[in-house]
């Protein structure tokens, strides 16, 4: 099966421009793609991580990968499925949040020997004089139809600005440069960002009167966007320092049932004839294909032996639940977090971080879904003694699929 045709089977491909030609291209590796990621924040999240996936199979299959990092249009920030406009970074925190990106991604994709391409495009926005370009590119766009797009839907309900309204030309004209400068004739991206992607393809049409294509991909569950990456306690992170490899390992775990195969195709690299005979599992057996996604993608984010751990410390829990698993995820208590030897229940949560405010452990308290070594607490005053904990540790959980080990230092 040819790449193309694999992507479709994934369900990987909203919608293309040009479709016998994108395919063409992808399937002889003639393609060079781009995929913009505008530094918001200091770390890379499961949104980007479904795409950097889609970089790496295109890039197995022969074509050419570009990550364009947003140093530019991150001074901007896209209004795309936005009711509100993004904070203004300055430009060290974008810089901040650009090395760390560049990181994270040499993970995922091969850079070496020109084989794939990092590019930020700050190089040609920052320098743009404004009057030559909106006279260069300002007559190729038409205010009306830039008002129907849907990346502007939810701004408009509360008022779109101006800055914003330059999101889509300034998009458009990175793939319009990243066409001239490195021939690139492929950009992809979420299905919310089709308008801004067909503002870049008809800019190269017109100007250079050359030929460029757009592709979609369906991130995955895309429709239900902005839910998707998201825990109890915010964000999932690929820094293992924001979210560790076994919260992320239990993220994937804890999938909805209807939700397994539909990641296993669209974000592992096991065979399509493999996942396909998980079709017809249930009851433990559909248990089990939620192990194999969580070990193959924490396996991708943060190698073999953190997923190992994982693994391991999730088993470990699920067994009985023994507190001096080495490989569960642990919070060292320090003599400082004590108060004449104690710690109340709900700073111990907050220091564990299953919670994030004093508000949100009272609730979780009061509600039953907070044990102490199996023992359920239902009183918000319940303290922590530094003698219970001992040097074999203590389990603290919250919910069903929340806990950490807790120990001395």
């Amino acid at each position: 099966m040819k790449i193309y045709e694999e992507l479709i089977k994934r369900n990987l491909i909203a919608q293309v421009t040009d479709e016998n030609e994108v395919r063409d291209l992808v399937n002889n590796g003639n393609a060079v793609f781009y995929i913009g990621f505008d530094p918001t924040a200091d770390s890379l999240h499961v949104g980007h991580f479904m795409a950097l996936c889609l970089m790496k199979r295109l890039q197995m299959a022969g074509n050419k990968p570009i990550a364009l990092l947003g140093g530019g249009t991150g001074m901007i920030g896209d209004p795309s499925g936005r009711s509100d406009m993004r904070k203004m970074l300055t430009p060290e925190t974008i810089q901040h949040n650009i090395d760390c990106f560049k990181v994270q991604m040499s993970r995922f994709i091969d850079f070496s020997d020109g084989k794939a391409l990092m590019v930020n495009n700050a190089d040609w926005l920052m320098n743009l004089n404004y009057i030559d370009f909106i006279r260069e590119i300002g007559p190729h766009f038409s205010v009306n139809n830039m008002l129907r797009a849907k990346c502007y839907e939810q701004r408009m309900e509360k008022g779109l600005s101006f800055l914003e309204f330059n999101y889509m030309p300034m998009q458009s004209y990175d793939f319009y440069m990243l066409y001239k400068k490195y021939g690139c004739n492929m950009q992809f991206g979420g299905d919310d960002q089709w308008s801004n992607m067909l503002g870049g393809t008809e800019l190269i049409r017109r100007i250079l009167h050359k030929d460029a294509y757009a592709m979609t991909i369906t991130l995955l569950l895309n429709s239900e966007g902005k839910k998707m990456g998201k825990t109890q306690s915010g964000a999932v992170w690929l820094d293992p320092d924001k979210t560790s490899p076994y919260d992320f390992y239990q993220y994937w775990r804890n999938v909805a049932d209807a939700d397994v195969l539909k990641c296993l195709r669209m974000l592992t690299f096991l065979p399509l004839e493999q996942i396909d005979e998980m079709d017809s599992w249930e009851g433990s057996r559909l248990n089990e294909a939620k192990e194999i996604l969580a070990y193959q993608l924490t396996e991708l984010v943060h190698g073999e032996e953190e997923a190992k751990k994982a693994e391991a410390g999730a088993k470990a829990l699920f067994a009985g639940g023994a507190a001096d698993s080495a490989d569960m995820p642990t919070t060292e208590l320090s003599d400082e977090d004590f108060t004449d030897g104690t710690i109340d229940l709900i700073s111990l949560l907050i220091r564990a971080d299953l919670v994030k405010t004093r508000s949100e452990g009272r609730r979780a308290i009061q509600q039953g879904g907070v044990s102490v070594d199996g023992e359920k607490i239902s009183d918000f005053k319940y303290e922590v003694s530094k003698d219970s904990i001992g040097k074999d540790g203590i389990l603290l959980k919250k919910g069903k699929k929340s806990f950490r080990k807790i120990c001395l230092k």
